[in-house]
């Protein structure tokens, strides 16, 4: 079962790929030629005084912090509308990172402006999908102990959420400078360093000197890699660890949820065991019984995998050839898994993260009564088909 509703998810996240349109920033227009596709052969063409890779690569970097807020499009929205508004007042941000702190009254007045427009338009729809009140949506947000948070304060959002990742190729530039050396890729040397995508994917949130720490997850580090080889290939490589499969799945409440309902879970680990390690949580919360704490999956081993031997080798090979994060494993990581599967297969981790949130942002709704009946993969989802208690007293 694993094996073949993976490669179905994989197949529908191909066909409906949840790539940011970078044309809807109006610096990156002339990137594109008249069939909307990016010029890759002209990403080293200076923009500036940076090439376009740099610039495209820190636009990515904003927009995985940002994306972890509750609507994705509303967020998006809210990034391409603020960066458009502030260059058009010459406030480069991405050329030139200062100014959004130069200028920090006028980059917290477009924030809190656009929220406010976005919210006119988004609110609604967004409160019928998740079954809400449209007074509650927000897309500032904030990290706690319970996971991200809504705020209201449009300073700590800015400052943290945005100033962070712009100060990532900001602090890269002085040290440069520092050093009397100069870079038109400054950003990208950097990320390029790394002897994965697995591993650059860790650096940007826990680097001693260049990490974003709580300005980042998990789930939003491997989001960036995922933009950085499968949608962009920014990168520029082409070995095993800096392929389709050289980073882990963004694990977010989307991907859970599926993975969950659908029974993919039950074929790696037992229910017993997702409670005794803290992912299934046993309280009542809005509508249900349980939650379910995705991130914990990360934190999971497992000692056999049926005894598949044939398996174990592909795993260890995953680790040590394409993650390049262990040489000789004894266990196995549960967040792994997915990439042994889609090995020697036309899908990647991009694929199957694109088709796990096609599904849950258009049918798998975190509510009892989602979309089921006309779900792609309704016929191999055990909730639908065998366990509808899955769908009904769990949420993410």
């Amino acid at each position: 079962m694993r094996n073949k509703l993976i490669l179905k998810i994989s197949e529908i996240g191909r066909k409906n790929p949840s790539k940011p349109n970078l044309k809807d920033i109006n610096i990156f227009e002339y990137y594109f030629d008249e069939h909307n596709e990016l010029k890759h052969n002209e990403l080293s063409k200076i923009d500036g005084s940076l090439t376009r890779r740099e610039l495209i690569a820190r636009f990515l970097l904003l927009n995985v912090v940002l994306d972890q807020g509750p609507d994705m499009i509303g967020v998006r929205l809210l990034l391409a509308n603020v960066i458009n508004e502030l260059y058009k007042k010459e406030i480069r941000i991405l050329h030139r990172p200062l100014d959004f702190f130069r200028e920090i009254g006028i980059s917290i007045d477009k924030i809190f402006q656009k929220h406010e427009s976005i919210k006119k338009i988004r609110a609604k729809e967004w409160a019928k999908e998740n079954r809400s009140n449209p007074n509650k949506y927000n897309l500032f947000f904030a990290q706690s102990q319970r996971g991200v948070i809504s705020i209201k304060q449009v300073l700590d959002f800015g400052v943290h959420r945005w100033g962070v990742p712009l100060c990532v190729p900001l602090l890269l530039e002085k040290d440069l400078q520092k050093n009397r050396k100069e870079s038109v890729e400054p950003l990208i040397e950097y990320l390029n360093s790394f002897d994965s995508a697995e591993i650059m994917s860790q650096q940007i949130k826990d680097n001693e000197r260049y990490g974003m720490g709580s300005a980042i997850g998990d789930k939003a580090g491997h989001l960036f890699a995922k933009m950085f080889i499968h949608y962009f290939n920014l990168a520029g490589k082409y070995s095993a660890s800096w392929g389709p499969i050289s980073y882990e799945l963004p694990l977010d409440s989307n991907a859970g949820r599926v993975l969950f309902r659908t029974g993919i879970l039950f074929d790696w680990i037992s229910k017993k065991n997702l409670i005794k390690h803290g992912v299934i949580q046993k309280r009542k919360i809005k509508d249900a019984n349980h939650y379910i704490r995705v991130t914990k999956l990360r934190e999971i081993c497992i000692d056999t995998f049926g005894n598949d031997k044939e398996f174990f080798e592909k795993y260890k090979k995953i680790v040590s050839d394409y993650l390049k994060v262990q040489t000789n494993p004894k266990k196995i990581k549960l967040q792994h898994i997915p990439n042994v599967l889609l090995m020697n297969t036309k899908y990647g981790i991009g694929d199957l993260d694109d088709g796990l949130m096609y599904i849950g942002t258009n049918f798998c709704f975190n509510h009892k009564n989602p979309r089921c009946g006309e779900c792609p993969i309704r016929n191999n989802c055990v909730g639908f088909s065998k366990n509808r208690r899955l769908i009904t007293d769990y949420r993410t």
